[in-house]
């Protein structure tokens, strides 16, 4: 990983405490990179940043039309939903439509971030399953798709067909040959790419338009997304929110502090990821890039509660600000509003 440059600071009494350092890059609809910040060329895990790359397979091979999958379902298979009743519901009845069940999920169990879903279950003496992972729309749509090629029941095995198709659109999209692979949260493989490869493959799925197959896929996924912001992660989580503030642009975190947008309007894709992986960083740096591209009114209460972010102690004193690093973003980009 190349040098990272200061991206977020965290200021109390006057002083800089802490700091995130980190890279970006804004690539365009031909592929090209637009801007850079830190080390474009930096290898990286998307994590779950690349769901909707993932879920490329899922329509191009017919699947997602032989199920009759809603746009809200191909947002949940994009999604790092936080197992709200309104996700796992969702997960059950997409499960029990192509005869699967629960168990047929190879995602692992932990307990929902949906607080009123976590106390429901813990109320109730129950334990979560793999339903509230916040994977579980991921792998039904990678359930939907191994049933659709007639595989096995092991989909997160590298060799299995869904991943040899997810592999292959992963590096078709983001224009480069994986260096390899690491094994996610939920368990599937998560190939690594360059920071200006994600970027590139956020471009493909801003620029592309209905001529193709492949176009028709991305087109398809990035409405989805931004047409069912509360599928992708739930309330008060800072993908929903920043998606309801804006349109027609679709955002997505990734574990360790990787953040990417398609700006459909712009044919522009934004990648960036925070080099110590904390989240506080990405968000406000993602909230920073898109006030930067003119699609992100900074007085939305969405921006507001990631940049500039007053800090606040348990008396209800304000105490420090998180806001950006000097020179990050830097001068907004001619042309933008």
């Amino acid at each position: 990983m190349g040098a990272p440059q200061p991206v977020a600071e965290l200021w109390r009494g006057g002083r800089l405490e802490s700091q995130h350092l980190g890279h970006a890059v804004v690539v365009d609809g031909t592929g090209a990179l637009v801007e850079g910040w830190g080390d474009p060329s930096t290898v990286i895990f998307p994590r779950s940043s690349c769901k909707m790359i993932q879920a490329l397979p899922l329509i191009e091979s017919g699947a997602a039309a032989a199920a009759g999958l809603s746009d809200s379902q191909l947002a949940l298979a994009c999604a790092s939903h936080s197992g709200a009743a309104i996700h796992t519901r969702a997960v059950e009845a997409w499960l029990a439509t192509i005869g699967l069940g629960e168990a047929d999920l190879r995602c692992g169990a932990h307990w929902p971030g949906d607080l009123p879903a976590r106390d429901a279950l813990i109320r109730d003496g129950g334990q979560p399953c793999q339903i509230h992972n916040n994977c579980s729309g991921k792998h039904t749509g990678f359930l939907t798709l191994a049933r659709h090629l007639g595989a096995g029941p092991e989909y997160v095995e590298i060799d299995h067909p869904v991943q040899r198709a997810v592999r292959a659109a992963f590096e078709e999209t983001t224009g480069e040959t994986s260096p390899g692979y690491g094994i996610d949260g939920c368990s599937a493989p998560n190939f690594a790419c360059t920071l200006a490869g994600l970027g590139r493959a956020m471009a493909r799925f801003a620029a592309a338009t209905e001529a193709d197959t492949r176009g028709r896929a991305m087109v398809r996924l990035r409405q989805a997304m931004a047409s069912h912001p509360e599928m992708v992660a739930g309330e008060g989580r800072a993908c929903t929110d920043l998606m309801r503030a804006m349109e027609g642009v679709a955002v997505k975190t990734g574990a360790e502090a990787v953040y990417v947008a398609i700006l459909p309007a712009e044919r522009l894709g934004i990648a960036l990821k925070i080099a110590d992986g904390g989240t506080r960083g990405a968000e406000l740096a993602i909230a920073e890039l898109l006030v930067r591209a003119g699609v992100l009114d900074p007085d939305h209460p969405a921006a507001r509660r990631l940049r500039n972010a007053v800090q606040v102690n348990w008396r209800g004193i304000e105490v420090g600000v998180l806001k950006a690093a000097a020179g990050f973003p830097g001068p907004q980009l001619p042309g933008k509003a």
